[in-house]
């Protein structure tokens, strides 16, 4: 009885030992942060310095409705040193003429604004339509608002009433109304389609 109790104590023991063992090795190979590290977590620039979900808003110009905006979520990083604002869930941009009716609106799954240099980034499945229907899509989208220009070096498609145009690098003014494609790569006719009339 008593070797039997004396191999179950020598094999507890033992994995007490290994167990011992593999905590000494895993705590020696810790390291401490190095003051870089640390900065970087508390660093208040990697935080928004203010955080809006669902929001809708409205930018005027002398008391008129110049545009108005929706998003599921928008932060901005004031504390960088190029401040900017980002959408990361996607925008919903919505511009109007002097009369306050539409003259444009673009839609994409994610967008920045870089405060400084005023401009713009929407990317991913971007989709702008002006006040004559003419939809415009591609990956990549900038808006100077200084220079008053929209532009792109991505692959474009836009869809008219009559023809679907594709190439690659767009530039536009504010009002996606006068617009030239760099490279054009094709152009396809639109067929109408005949609605069958009532008997």
């Amino acid at each position: 009885m008593k070797v039997i109790f004396f191999e179950k104590y020598i094999s507890i023991t033992a994995g007490k030992f290994l167990l011992l063992l593999a905590v000494i090795a895993f705590i020696s190979s810790c390291r401490s942060n190095t003051p870089e590290e640390i900065k970087a977590v508390v660093d208040e620039g990697n935080f928004p310095s203010l955080s809006v979900n669902e929001l809708e808003s409205v930018i005027t110009d002398s008391g008129r409705i110049a545009y108005r905006f929706r998003t599921p979520e928008m932060n901005q990083y004031k504390n960088r040193v190029k401040p900017y604002t980002e959408f990361p869930k996607g925008l919903h941009l919505i511009v109007y003429n002097k009369d306050e009716e539409i003259d444009a609106q673009v839609k994409s799954n994610y967008a920045i604004y870089y405060e400084k240099e005023k401009l713009w980034e929407l990317k991913n499945n971007v989709e702008a339509v002006n006040f004559k229907n003419e939809v415009i899509n591609t990956e990549q989208l900038f808006w100077d608002t200084e220079k008053h220009i929209i532009y792109s070096d991505e692959f474009i498609k836009i869809t008219t009433e009559t023809e679907i145009l594709t190439g690659y690098g767009f530039e536009s003014d504010e009002k996606l109304e006068n617009y030239t494609i760099k490279n054009i790569s094709g152009i396809l006719a639109v067929e109408e389609e005949e609605g069958n009339e009532p008997e």
